[in-house]
């Protein structure tokens, strides 16, 4: 049987009943096309998740009696930080979109010297609703239950040295390689560059915060492959890719 996920910023709890947003409702009703007393689940984010049945679909109204409480966990062991420079349109929505499957934990968007995009008037908060929005439908598809964070734009300069982990920055002229270093407490924090790359001030900078200027191999790749693969790396060496002897966490239900 498959079953739909659905993000809801609410609080959720057993035997309680909500409303959704207009924007869930619409997706309910008109994308999904969900009638009353069809099973859907509900996460809010803050970790498991919640069957409930359609009690009410309407023009104004999509209600959900929320049912049981499925303790369900599917995040990595390792806490992966994201600097993400900011790289134009479907670029950066791919890397956010994709960041948040591979199990990142948090991304910031960063601006570059060498960034092209510009924020200008009301931009930078709709740019970050738009992210948000990719954030939520990532963990909806990927059945996460706990929402990655997704911090305010900053300057390069300002965020490299508020970060803590195994501080990585992907070069690719570096000598070292990911599999020359290892993880400090299980976190670890990657800085991937826009379109152009770092110039070399960003670069002196972010060694002096005490980011190690690492390769991902002989070739030089775009923005939006290089964070994707260094995220999957980082999983196979230290994180859940490399985990396949653990028995897979999941609900009795297929989740679409």
């Amino acid at each position: 049987m498959r079953v739909s996920r659905l993000y809801t910023s609410v609080p959720l709890a057993s035997g309680k009943q909500i409303g959704l947003d207009d924007e869930n409702g619409h997706y309910v009703r008109t994308v999904l096309r969900l009638k009353k007393d069809a099973e859907i689940i509900l996460f809010n984010g803050a970790g498991g998740e919640y069957l409930g049945t359609v009690a009410e679909v309407s023009r104004k109204t999509v209600l959900i009696q929320i049912n049981k409480w499925i303790e369900r966990n599917v995040e990595s062991p390792l806490l992966v930080t994201l600097g993400l420079g900011i790289s134009r349109g479907d670029r950066m929505d791919l890397s956010v979109q994709k960041a948040v499957e591979l199990g990142v934990n948090q991304i910031t968007p960063l601006l570059t010297e060498r960034c092209v995009v510009q924020f200008k008037g009301e931009k930078k908060p709709q740019r970050l609703l738009h992210w948000q929005k990719i954030v939520q439908h990532a963990a909806e598809q990927s059945g996460r239950t706990t929402l990655p964070e997704l911090a305010g734009i900053e300057h390069l300069q300002q965020w490299v040295d508020k970060q803590q982990g195994l501080k990585i920055f992907l070069d690719p002229y570096a000598e070292a390689t990911l599999a020359d270093i290892n993880p400090v407490d299980m976190h670890v924090t990657l800085l991937t560059g826009p379109e152009g790359g770092f110039t070399h001030q960003e670069r002196d900078c972010a060694k002096a915060a005490g980011f190690m200027p690492v390769r991902l191999g002989s070739r030089i790749l775009r923005t939006e492959t290089a964070s994707l693969a260094a995220l999957a790396a980082v999983q196979m060496l230290w994180g859940d890719f490399r985990l396949q002897s653990l028995p897979f966490v999941s609900s009795s239900l297929e989740i679409m």
